[in-house]
């Protein structure tokens, strides 16, 4: 299992006005973890659109436990379980700053080529980086 970790601080134009992180917002925190997490691998997926493969997700689950409010540092904690061959699926906690979890999220995501439209399997490069933690 590959396991990633980055921190976030919200910012008072993700808040709603009741001061709690707008709902829509955590779909971005997800991603901003997935992209860091891929960097950190040695992966740049600016480097995935230059061959003509893109990310689209295809699932987007979340939990809202305790909300997170402006100005919380907020820690994520990415997972990946599974080794991906066709869709690569992402495991997310949310934590703020007393370690409370606070958000459990979970993103699929497939590999598309943009001329066919069609999905393809995970790219070698991709699964080669990820191999040892399985």
């Amino acid at each position: 299992m590959y396991t990633f970790e980055t921190h976030l601080r919200v910012r008072y134009a993700e808040t709603d006005q009741m001061g709690f992180v707008y709902y829509g917002n955590y779909s971005m925190y997800y991603e901003v973890a997935r992209v860091e997490a891929l960097r950190n691998l040695g992966f740049r997926y600016k480097d995935l659109e230059e061959t003509g493969i893109v990310m689209p997700v295809l699932e987007n689950k979340s939990k809202y436990i305790k909300p997170a409010r402006y100005d919380d540092l907020l820690r994520i904690v990415l997972r990946i379980e599974k080794l991906p061959a066709m869709r690569m699926t992402f495991h997310y906690d949310i934590y703020n700053e007393q370690n409370e979890l606070l958000h459990i999220g979970e993103t699929t995501l497939v590999f598309l080529n943009t001329k066919t439209g069609k999905t393809v399997p995970t790219p070698q490069e991709v699964c080669s980086l990820l191999e040892k933690y399985f």
